[in-house]
């Protein structure tokens, strides 16, 4: 892809017609785009990175990586989650390697190197020569780790490598208004499931989750959601679906099957939350890993009052992990599909069910013009 401008990769999908292409096959399999866009789109991003209730105490720390860059999270001495780039100021050592509880110090095993939960390099023994002795014009104060913005949204974490986007205001509000008849405190963690790599790259998982066209067809055996009653959201980088069910649709629906009125919710990149009335919600977190590789991990809130017994609990975790293993194979198999020649000028997308997932790549794209030579 290397030898390809930006007129080239997107000629088919910039075609002004009424049924668009789609991305490229090059924009999931290729692997200097992926490195474009740990670049020039997640680093350029609120990025979605993990959960605050994994941090719940102070000293709580965790290591993640970000547009290939490592950070980690850590709850502070303020009870405040921040990031920072994990890397020593001294030899750029990575500092934290697995998530635990640091107590009150970050400390480099290699020199011994010490911060603070705010970041404050606090002890470079023997630096100067003499246990606590600097070199000269060199300062503690002036030598800590460099911290990444990082904001807390319910039990979400966003991080934003790029201090010029846009404020985090500006990028939470659609998924505020769109969430304004819920009363977000009222949901508690009540499962949670863990996914081994998925053979996929990251957009599939994405895409496949913005369109309500594969419903009625992928999983006919775990819902009961018909097509003709969804309908698109867009509003901006939020984008999605939702569906609007009758008491007597639920009630005639298939037991065991997901057969209630929903929301189905993204912010762009990689923020996914299912909305399911009145008492559970869902955020999946995609860590892309490779071009043809992506980490997955599912959270499951109940309200408060839901009153679940345990047995509930675990039968909705079961239904998810049928729900996503659906999912994963039918996007695995579409990255299979991508490396095929037949498949360069990206398929076709329907203009009622997939405009969302057009806006999801152009969104995509644009992040990744500036980054491709013209001519």
């Amino acid at each position: 892809m290397t030898q390809l401008t930006e007129t080239e990769l997107f000629s088919a999908f910039d075609e002004n017609a009424n049924v668009k292409h789609g991305l490229p096959s090059a924009a999931y399999t290729d692997n200097y785009f992926f490195e474009l866009e740990a670049k020039h789109l997640f680093a350029n991003a609120w990025t979605f990175v993990g959960f605050a209730h994994e941090l719940l105490n102070v000293g709580d720390i965790i290591p993640l990586q970000v547009a290939g860059q490592p950070l980690f999270l850590v709850r502070s001495a303020k009870n405040k989650i921040r990031a920072f780039h994990n890397v020593c100021r001294h030899r750029n050592l990575k500092l934290v390697d697995k998530s635990h509880n640091c107590k009150r110090h970050i400390s480099c095993p290699y020199h011994r190197w010490s911060y603070s939960l705010n970041g404050d390099l606090r002890a470079a023994p023997f630096f100067g020569g003499n246990k606590t002795e600097f070199p000269q014009d060199f300062k503690l104060e002036d030598n800590g780790l460099l911290e990444v913005p990082c904001k807390l949204y319910h039990d979400w974490l966003f991080v934003n490598l790029n201090g010029d986007t846009e404020s985090f205001d500006s990028f939470i509000e659609p998924l505020k208004k769109q969430l304004a008849d819920f009363e977000l405190d009222d949901f508690v963690v009540a499962a949670s499931i863990e996914f081994d790599e998925i053979k996929t790259n990251w957009k599939l998982l994405m895409e496949n989750f913005i369109e309500p066209y594969h419903v009625q067809f992928v999983h006919k055996n775990t819902t009961s959601q018909p097509l003709v009653d969804h309908y698109i959201v867009e509003d901006g980088h939020c984008l999605g679906s939702a569906v609007d069910l009758t008491s007597e649709q639920q009630h005639k629906a298939k037991e065991g099957t997901l057969s209630v009125s929903s929301r189905y919710l993204t912010l762009f990149p990689n923020f996914v939350l299912g909305v399911y009335y009145p008492n559970q919600l869902g955020v999946h977190l995609n860590q892309p890993v490779s071009a043809g590789s992506t980490r997955q991990r599912r959270v499951i809130y109940q309200h408060k009052q839901a009153d679940q017994s345990t047995a509930q609990i675990e039968k909705i975790r079961k239904l998810w992990i049928s729900v996503h293993k659906e999912d994963h194979e039918i996007c695995e198999r579409l990255q299979e599909g991508r490396y095929s020649t037949a498949s360069g000028e990206g398929g076709f997308l329907s203009p009622h069910w997939e405009s969302s997932v057009r806006k999801f790549q152009e969104l995509v794209a644009d992040s990744m013009r500036p980054a491709l030579p013209t001519t």
